[in-house]
């Protein structure tokens, strides 16, 4: 019961209560008064200013406000849910020199640290910039403005740059200095691993450090679809072959190797080594041998 709902009841009939219904008014009254004390806080601001010393009740702080100290910073507690840091005062044998003067502003002191901003040229403006998409994945100084993601500015996977300009992978990754490119998820399959996208104009430009010229990559691709074409002949050569022994076909010949029987002409006879010699007439081959 509120105090203001006692109250009416004392008021309007005293005389109908009993004994133990006044007693409980009579605490409800002094609950009433000590929720009225503690509520009594002064404004947070208005308790700050007193701390300053700018007014300065007589009787000393509000009643209700309350000091907290944490890890040996003083908070005062403004009643509302927030803890503002106790400002330090001055010491109470100052002199007047070290007091601000009235209307004085407090100087504070600025201990921010000034971080240099370095911008970069862009190469196809010339205009400086701090920050862009290409320069910040890529390292190339290129604003925003002038990325031409169609053309000049356009991105390649990784198995493209390696089959398109004949690249491996340690031209990607050990070769100096290393190119640098942002993961993309494979549009395909979500599953799989994902893609490795490289700016096209830098793979270009690893590629001509690799083979020196764009004469010598053309070579290089006509020589490895000769070696393509060749193997693809003798693979199907040899699969043709295969199943030709396979069905035992007519078309298939197998060679024969008949035995060859030699036909030897007339002895010629070898007087200082006593051997006698002939040779075949079919063939070049030539016997020595003694006669008994």
């Amino acid at each position: 019961m509120s105090e203001e709902t006692a109250a009416a009841a004392v008021v309007v009939a005293p005389s109908t209560l009993t004994t133990a219904q006044k007693s409980r008014i009579e605490r409800n009254l002094a609950k009433a008064q000590r929720l009225r004390e503690a509520k009594l806080v002064s404004h947070p601001y208005k308790e700050l200013g007193n701390h300053l010393g700018d007014t300065q009740p007589e009787g000393g702080p509000s009643q209700g406000s309350s000091v907290i100290k944490v890890q040996g910073t003083k908070y005062i507690d403004s009643g509302g849910g927030f803890l503002l840091e106790q400002p330090v005062l001055p010491a109470a044998g100052a002199g007047a020199a070290d007091k601000p003067e009235d209307g004085a502003v407090a100087n504070f002191v600025d201990d921010a640290i000034a971080i240099p901003v370095v911008f970069e040229e862009c190469l196809e403006c010339g205009e400086p910039f701090a920050d862009s998409y290409l320069f910040t994945n890529f390292g190339h100084s290129v604003c925003d403005k002038c990325r031409d993601n169609e053309e000049r500015h356009s991105l390649i996977t990784r198995t493209e740059a390696k089959a398109e300009y004949l690249l491996k992978d340690c031209d990607f990754d050990k070769r100096e200095p290393k190119l640098r490119y942002i993961s993309r998820k494979n549009p395909h399959n979500v599953r799989w691993g994902e893609m490795k996208l490289y700016l096209h104009s830098q793979v270009q430009k690893r590629a001509m450090e690799v083979w020196g010229s764009e004469e010598e990559l053309v070579r290089q691709h006509e020589g490895r679809e000769e070696k393509r074409e060749v193997g693809k002949a003798r693979k199907y050569n040899k699969q043709m072959k295969q199943l030709r022994m396979e069905v035992r076909s007519s078309i298939y010949t197998k060679k024969t190797h008949a035995i060859h029987e030699h036909e030897f002409g007339p002895d010629t006879y070898n007087e200082e080594e006593d051997e006698y010699t002939h040779t075949c007439l079919t063939c070049p081959y030539t016997e020595t041998y003694e006669k008994m």
